[in-house]
């Protein structure tokens, strides 16, 4: 027999109110759910590098003012009339895509994650940096109950986008390149390594605790962006949001070679001679996620096992951790604990 558990009117939540500002504590009343969605408690929201760029305005049009996080873990409080297949007290995940239409050409030939008509956790859809929030059922994920709350949450969105930017560079990959060593790549670094890639990490010129950690993470070798890999690669990925990677990861590759832009946000990509893009080498970008890549990573997860390296803030700082993101000083991912929550670390 379920327990009903007590719902408050209010709650607390960290808000953005317009683009360029900080985050603000206030407390606003706890949403209720549609008939197909959940009233999640949050209990762990990790912080994104799509967060900053919602933050910092460099994304458009986001619903404001409007509650960031899409890496969200929680237990469902309350289910609405259509959403009965999720128990009270049951935890799940939230990821970024939090609706697509079912409708348009995209959804239709099984491409959700392009959507014409999408709703984007944390963007135009309020999200976890909150004691509560909703979600639709269809978008919610059943989490491995190995991980605990704090280290499963940067897989709902790095994890996630990264493993989708893996898939992208291909199965003939082996050696390959990894630019930006963040939340993101700290997890397909084990990944790749697992299935027997060679793996050559690229971080900030000079931050060498980055490129320490890589190689602790599998790496065979880690520099500088700067540098030319010490051998050639057969795909690269670029989470940085720095265009200038993009040539350097072209003149890296072989003939052939695959290089991927997983971020949503990036600096302008500067004019590059045809030449390093001749010999049928590939750009592409990622966009967002399926419900399909959420349900293949977190089955693959727990056999590697993938460990996530986290730091934890309270929630009241979130506006810490977005800066410490910001500037380079985190090493693996940012996670926001809600000690209302009742977390499980």
């Amino acid at each position: 027999m379920e327990v009903m558990m007590r719902i408050p009117e209010t709650m607390h939540a960290m808000v953005l109110p317009s683009a360029g500002q900080a985050l603000t504590h206030k407390e606003v009343p706890v949403p209720k759910p549609s008939p197909d969605q959940l009233l999640i408690q949050v209990s762990a929201c990790g912080v994104c590098r799509t967060d900053l760029h919602v933050v910092d305005g460099e994304l458009p049009n986001p619903k404001l003012p409007i509650i960031p996080g899409h890496e969200v873990v929680g237990s469902v409080v309350q289910a609405g009339a259509h959403a009965e297949s999720f128990r009270i007290g049951e935890r799940i995940g939230v990821p970024w895509i939090g609706f697509t239409c079912g409708q348009c050409l995209f959804c239709r030939t099984g491409r959700e994650n392009l959507c014409d008509q999408p709703g984007f956790t944390g963007y135009t859809l309020d999200g976890g940096y909150a004691e509560y929030m909703v979600a639709d059922r269809r978008y919610c994920f059943h989490l491995p109950e190995s991980y605990s709350d704090t280290a499963v949450a940067p897989l709902l969105c790095a994890g996630l986008i990264g493993y989708r930017s893996y898939k992208m560079t291909g199965d003939r990959a082996e050696r390959l390149g990894i630019y930006g060593f963040g939340g993101a790549a700290h997890i397909i670094a084990q990944v790749a390594t697992y299935e027997g890639k060679k793996v050559f990490a690229f971080t900030r010129p000079g931050d060498i605790g980055a490129q320490k950690f890589a190689l602790r993470l599998g790496a065979v070798w880690a520099g500088d962006s700067t540098k030319m890999p010490p051998e050639p690669l057969d795909a690269a990925i670029i989470f940085a949001p720095v265009g200038a990677h993009v040539p350097a990861a072209l003149r890296a590759t072989v003939k052939g070679g695959i290089v991927v832009c997983g971020g949503i946000h990036m600096s302008d990509i500067p004019s590059f001679p045809y030449s390093i893009l001749w010999e049928e080498r590939v750009i592409r970008s990622v966009a967002n996620l399926t419900r399909r890549d959420g349900e293949d990573l977190l089955a693959i997860a727990p056999q590697i096992p993938v460990t996530t390296e986290v730091e934890t803030f309270p929630l009241n700082q979130a506006n810490e951790a977005l800066g410490r993101l910001r500037d380079g000083k985190l090493q693996g991912a940012a996670v926001l604990i809600n000690r209302r929550g009742d977390s499980r670390d």
